[in-house]
């Protein structure tokens, strides 16, 4: 939503496409939705779910593994079928779309599936790049036909947002993730610096709306409306009582931060950075 608002905002609604956005959507959503499922495989294999987790899937026997397997397959087919269909009602170059596709895809197989770069600490860093400039960026490019590096400026407040959201459920599950062997971010830096991470993740992107609010447009301050919520959540990260739901009240936030943000971008008057090409 957010990369089509921006490439509205700079070529206007003539140059709208709602079949590519909905292509674009189902890509993004497929692919997503098979990470988390490839992310529920793996994680129930290595032992790390138990009767504890927030995932029941397969703790719960809701499916079975070769079930989740097949339904991995079925949403990644379904976001290659996505992606076949930009291809032909997009203006973006073959290749550039290939890039950010099958870059995209590949990283949300590789953050828990093959090397599993959740496991090694690196996960962080992966959701970082494929919740928010990955994304937007490709949405963006599928609107306009060319790549813009300046949306990746505007990813930056989702991004944090979402890794807030893991850093939580790791810093959460660090006694048992330790147990089975796997590293987190939020095990080698500990319990205190967990929660100062967890707290620049959370308030940072309202930091980057108040500046932009001074120098651009007041209207950059409508997710500020969240930021109670969001106050809320850290006294509940603080608290091992609450903590578990934390993952969750982040997720939930994320939400509404989010489409606050993306009304923002698309009332304001003028967006910094982003050009006509």
């Amino acid at each position: 939503m957010l990369g089509t608002t921006l490439a509205v905002r700079v070529h206007g609604f003539q140059e709208f496409n709602f079949l590519t956005f909905i292509c674009t959507v189902l890509t993004a959503v497929s692919v997503h939705c098979a990470g988390n499922v490839v992310n529920t495989y793996y994680d129930f294999v290595k032992g790390i779910d138990d009767r504890k987790s927030d995932d029941r899937t397969l703790v719960d026997h809701i499916l079975s593994k070769d079930e989740v397997v097949t339904l991995g397959v079925l949403l990644y087919g379904a976001g290659c079928a996505g992606f076949a269909l930009l291809l032909y009602l997009s203006p973006a170059k073959l290749e550039h779309l290939a890039l950010v596709y099958f870059g995209g895809m590949s990283s949300s197989f590789l953050y828990t599936g093959g090397i599993g770069l959740k496991y090694i600490a690196l996960g962080d860093v992966l959701i970082l790049i494929i919740f928010g400039p990955i994304s937007v960026l490709f949405s963006y490019m599928a609107q306009t036909g060319y790549i813009e590096w300046a949306t990746i400026f505007y990813a930056i407040p989702l991004a944090l947002n979402t890794e807030a959201i893991l850093h939580s459920n790791n810093t959460r599950d660090a006694e048992s993730d330790k147990k089975v062997g796997i590293v987190t971010l939020a095990i080698l830096i500990g319990k205190t610096c967990s929660h100062v991470l967890y707290a620049l993740l959370l308030f940072t992107p309202y930091v980057i709306f108040v500046v932009l609010s001074m120098k651009y447009s007041g209207l950059f301050l409508l997710p500020m409306v969240t930021l109670k919520q969001a106050f809320d959540i850290e006294r509940q990260f603080r608290n091992e009582s609450t903590l578990r739901k934390v993952p969750r009240e982040t997720a939930k936030l994320n939400l509404f931060f989010g489409i606050l943000y993306v009304v923002a971008c698309f009332l304001a008057p003028q967006l910094p950075f982003i050009t006509r090409n």
